[in-house]
């Protein structure tokens, strides 16, 4: 069976460790509230596969972050300090969905975001990465 086969979704993601969002300056998170892309400066596309998810370009070498079911320690889509209300919309599609992983500590993803209503796919994703770690 090719990669392809056993690929079960995909989407286009920006993201930011949350190491990386707590180095954000005041000028960074006001850019931010215009464009997230201002603090999210990891982007390519996220998949779920059989046995990995992947979040392509995740590397400044343009590496891919490759996380097994071990890896990843927790799943949220919740806001925080490090991204808040304010920074990620007032609605609450606009929360980021925040994975604990082992390889890159706290990673924050926004997931086929739409720029103009605020919303993302987070919580669906979450729901399918909580369903592949249960299997």
């Amino acid at each position: 069976m090719s990669e392809d086969e056993t690929l079960q979704v995909r989407g286009d993601y920006v993201g930011a460790t949350a190491d990386e969002l707590r180095r954000k300056t005041s000028a960074d998170k006001t850019a931010g509230m215009v464009s997230q892309k201002a603090l999210f400066l990891r982007r390519g596309k996220v998949s779920l596969h059989e046995d990995r998810l992947v979040l392509g370009d995740w590397g400044e070498d343009g590496g891919d972050l490759v996380l097994r079911r071990a890896d990843i320690t927790s799943v949220e889509v919740r806001f925080t300090d490090l991204y808040g209300r304010f920074i990620g919309g007032l609605l609450n599609a606009g929360k980021p969905l925040i994975l604990g992983t082992v390889p890159a500590g706290e990673v924050y993803l926004l997931i086929d975001r739409k720029e103009f209503m605020e919303t993302t796919d987070d919580r669906a994703w979450a729901a399918r990465i909580e369903a592949w770690l249960s299997r």
